[in-house]
């Protein structure tokens, strides 16, 4: 029997960004070193033949960039619908388009942000199939379940009988396309409900309390002592000035401040971001900024030091590590950097790859004393701490 996944990632994930204020849908967010859903494809691979992105195509390209999993395809992207159905569908019609000969007998439907998923839920899923039109991995309901209303509870709901329904979902291919050929205006939370209001039986197989959907903010620790290995911490400091200069953008931890003066530098001097590389090759005892970036090459002349903070981060990822936290103390007179530090944390954020509440802008003065104090220029303390193994 051929089997392929649909692995779903064009969702929002509205209630995790709500809680982060993180621009990284939650699919997308680092967990031990890759992409949550990363280690969803890697979850599914050992079971399947084919693989069917379906999302942003960009970014799910990124996520997945280099995946090449031994004795499984992983196929082209396709862009993801307005709902989860329409997402599935869309995944349904991409497999239903291969060659017969390539055409899967089974599918499995597995939500991207679900990214442990023990190899027992899919291996039950896949062997139940062949009994079963459809089979769900589910959890029996464990706690008391109660109804409420405007903060009062209205009554209490026997949890005898009830399950939380988990992913990979399995069904036969050409029975899960025509249903959702045919039911184009529904609005189905999974497809096992297809299945159920076309009168098919769907089974149940035991799911498992790790196989955690991404969801809240909690569930990303939760999962990252799941994943990781065991990781250490680690602190780096890192120092930078930077003199005034005339005729020059004033850039500071990625974004441009309106000032009269800019900063000198070989690069576009931007004295924030050139400390926090620092703090994080420290943290990593991978040298400073220089030794990855020589001031000496005429490649770095008026670079966008943007590409210095994505290179560390990717240095964190690349060492199977996660940041925990970065903090920048400003050092001058002049700008005002209150007004701006929301957008230098975001943008800060957005170039490392990781929720913006763990980003810290900050700045003060040196009481009119020293070169900072005389406004010949702008000084920057930071220091990163970073998990490893």
């Amino acid at each position: 029997m051929r089997v392929a996944a649909i692995l779903l990632a064009a969702g929002q994930g509205s209630r995790y960004s709500a809680q982060t204020a993180t621009p990284v849908a939650k699919q997308y967010v680092t967990l031990g070193g890759w992409p949550v859903i990363r280690h969803a494809a890697d979850a599914l691979a050992p079971h399947v033949g084919l693989i069917q992105p379906v999302g942003d195509p960009a970014l799910l390209a990124r996520a997945l960039e280099g995946f090449a999993p031994e004795g499984c395809a992983v196929l082209p992207v396709v862009p993801g619908g307005e709902t989860r159905q329409a997402s599935v569908r869309a995944g349904l019609e991409a497999l239903d388009r291969l060659p017969g000969a390539e055409r899967p007998d089974l599918v499995l439907i597995h939500d991207g942000a679900r990214p442990y998923v023990p190899a027992s839920v899919t291996q039950g899923v896949i062997a139940a199939l062949a009994g079963h039109a459809g089979v769900i991995p589910a959890v029996p309901v464990a706690d008391t379940i109660k109804r409420a209303k405007d903060g009062i509870i209205t009554d209490t709901v026997p949890r005898t009988d009830l399950f939380r329904a988990q992913t990979p979902q399995g069904f036969r291919f050409g029975l899960l396309r025509d249903l959702h050929r045919a039911a184009e205006a529904a609005d189905a939370t999974d497809d096992a409900a297809l299945l159920e209001n076309a009168g098919h039986p769907v089974a149940i197989v035991p799911g498992a309390e790790d196989n955690i959907k991404l969801t809240y903010k909690e569930d990303l620790v939760r999962l990252e002592r799941l994943i990781g290995p065991t990781l250490l911490p680690r602190t780096g400091t890192g120092y930078d000035v930077h003199a005034f200069a005339e005729n020059r953008p004033l850039i500071m931890c990625g974004i441009t401040v309106p000032h009269t003066r800019g900063l000198a530098g070989h690069s576009d001097a931007d004295v924030g971001i050139h400390a926090l590389c620092d703090a994080i090759y420290g943290a990593l005892a991978e040298g400073d900024i220089g030794r990855h970036f020589p001031p000496s090459q005429n490649e770095w002349k008026d670079a966008d030091s943007a590409r210095f903070l994505v290179h560390a981060g990717e240095r964190i990822r690349a060492r199977g590590g996660m940041l925990v936290n970065a903090d920048v103390t400003l050092i001058c007179e002049r700008p005002k950097i209150g007004p701006h530090s929301e957008a230098m944390r975001a943008r800060l954020a957005e170039l490392l790859r990781v929720d913006v509440d763990r980003i810290s802008v900050k700045a003060t003065t040196s009481e009119r004393l020293g070169f900072t104090g005389r406004e010949e220029g702008i000084a920057c303390l930071a220091s990163a701490t970073v998990l490893v193994p």
